[in-house]
């Protein structure tokens, strides 16, 4: 269960999930809030899909949909319910625990600082009635176990997985942007929040342009900070040399173009975008900010920067820009990462026996009670 169905990261591993559980063991289903591009592509291969269509708690509508998924979960017999978001871990976990859904999962997939303080009272209160709690990376699992106090036995670690047959440099000879002019192409794909950092980008990369005429920049990404990101590149005299493009479904072909992948996060978890930069081989940056230290060894599979610094980034971009052989380095040694630890196939098999696991413990319970009843029947005769 996610909010919407759209662009992000949480909604793009929901989906990759759902379309890689074997079907021989599970069946999927997704429910959501709003639909999005994603909901069709889940409904095409073939997983069922609740649109409850909230757009609000504070109405009465949001009380007649939990009905709806009460009696969905009953009528389809679902043994699983797992939230991937806040809005939706707010409102699926009571429904689910109310109409006695065996195993209730949620997830914590960034920072608890960037959740609105009403949601995050009622967050605190599920992590007390749901089954586990699904993390997407170290830094996370020790966030809620030692910041928030959730026993670690509660906490499961399941890293995001990447379609490696999607997100791959077009050839193992040419890495992105490679293959046209002398022009060497930065940029980020990001959902354009605050807490993404952007214009530390758009700032060091003005620092870089007097030295590096051949360097251009492209933002691809949607959202509140969209036109503030904009008026700093005209501000900053470098709008020319930089191209803002809304976001889409398949960022790949953008991936490719570029030869420096930068994340500037101020707050971040496992960032897909990072990861499927790494797996179209691009030479990544990276703030030293949340999970992103456990995608890269700087110097080996990409460079990190210390956060918020400016001048810090500037100077490893600059060091990029200028070494195409370490550019290329960088770039085989992240496509093979991503193909031998962070695939979608590892991803989606430690999901499953996450889920497995729980009706194991099931199993062994009332196998241990069948005990017990047998043995205190012995004892009466």
């Amino acid at each position: 269960m996610a909010r919407e169905m759209g662009p992000g990261g949480t909604e793009r591993q929901l989906a990759e999930l759902a379309k890689a559980l074997d079907r021989h063991s599970f069946e999927p289903h997704v429910a959501f809030f709003r639909e999005g591009f994603r909901s069709a592509e889940l409904r095409d291969a073939g997983v069922a899909c609740l649109c409850l269509g909230i757009h609000s708690f504070l109405t009465p509508r949001a009380l007649r949909k939990a009905w709806v998924l009460r009696k969905y979960i009953r009528q389809h017999k679902i043994h699983i319910v797992h939230t991937f978001d806040y809005p939706l871990t707010c409102f699926g976990v009571p429904v689910a625990r109310s109409v006695g859904a065996p195993v209730v999962l949620s997830s914590q997939r960034g920072h608890r600082a960037l959740i609105p303080r009403g949601y995050l009272q009622v967050v605190r209160i599920t992590d007390r009635i749901v089954n586990g709690i699904v993390v997407n990376c170290e830094y996370i699992r020790r966030h809620v176990t030692s910041d928030e106090g959730i026993p670690s036995e509660k906490v499961y670690l399941c890293y995001n997985g990447l379609d490696v047959s999607r997100f791959s440099p077009p050839s193992a000879a040419i890495l992105p942007g490679q293959a046209g002019c002398g022009a060497v192409t930065i940029g980020s794909v990001s959902l354009l929040r605050p807490e993404k950092n952007l214009g530390l980008l758009l700032r060091a990369f003005a620092r870089l342009t007097p030295e590096t005429p051949n360097a251009r920049l492209i933002l691809v990404g949607s959202g509140p900070e969209s036109v503030n990101l904009q008026s700093l590149a005209r501000e900053l005299g470098i709008s020319d040399r930089c191209t803002f493009q809304a976001a889409e479904p398949d960022v790949s072909s953008w991936l490719r173009m570029m030869d420096v992948f930068v994340l500037p996060s101020i707050s971040e978890a496992l960032s897909n975008s990072l990861m499927e930069a790494m797996g179209c081989g691009c030479a990544v940056i990276a703030s030293n900010a949340g999970g992103s230290s456990e995608l890269i060894t700087s110097g080996r599979t990409g460079l990190l920067f210390d956060s918020g610094d400016v001048e810090d980034l500037a100077v490893k971009l600059k060091r990029l820009v200028e070494n195409k052989g370490l550019r290329a380095e960088l770039g085989r040694n992240a496509v093979q990462l991503m193909n031998n630890r962070f695939s979608l196939p590892a991803s989606a098999q430690v999901m499953q026996d996450i889920y497995s696991s729980f009706f194991r413990a099931g199993e062994a319970d009332r196998e241990s009670g069948a005990t017990l009843a047998h043995s205190a029947g012995a004892g009466r005769n």
